[in-house]
């Protein structure tokens, strides 16, 4: 299972919200839900930083990450632990 995981900054509060936005039999659909969360927090305009992470159930490392002051996504290497631009 994996889990698709919201994260907003607000400026006025120091630590960021986290919001679980679903659990998925596959990576991909968990993808595709942070990529349409990504997209909706974009065009509602505000002025907070926002990322978005899937990774497996209860796991501490993100295999998939994006945030919303860059067109970037990235994933994680495991065998080296480095993140990777997907491009």
């Amino acid at each position: 299972m994996y889990e698709a995981v919201e994260f907003i900054e607000l400026k006025e509060k120091p630590e960021p919200i986290q919001s679980v936005l679903g659990e998925f039999d596959t990576e991909t659909a968990a993808v595709e839900r942070a990529r349409a969360a990504r997209t909706a927090f974009l065009e509602g305009g505000s002025d907070d930083y926002a990322w978005w992470v899937v990774r497996k159930q209860g796991a501490t490392l993100a295999e998939f990450i994006a945030d919303s002051k860059s067109d970037k996504e990235f994933v994680l290497d495991l065998r080296s632990g480095q993140l990777v631009e997907l491009v």
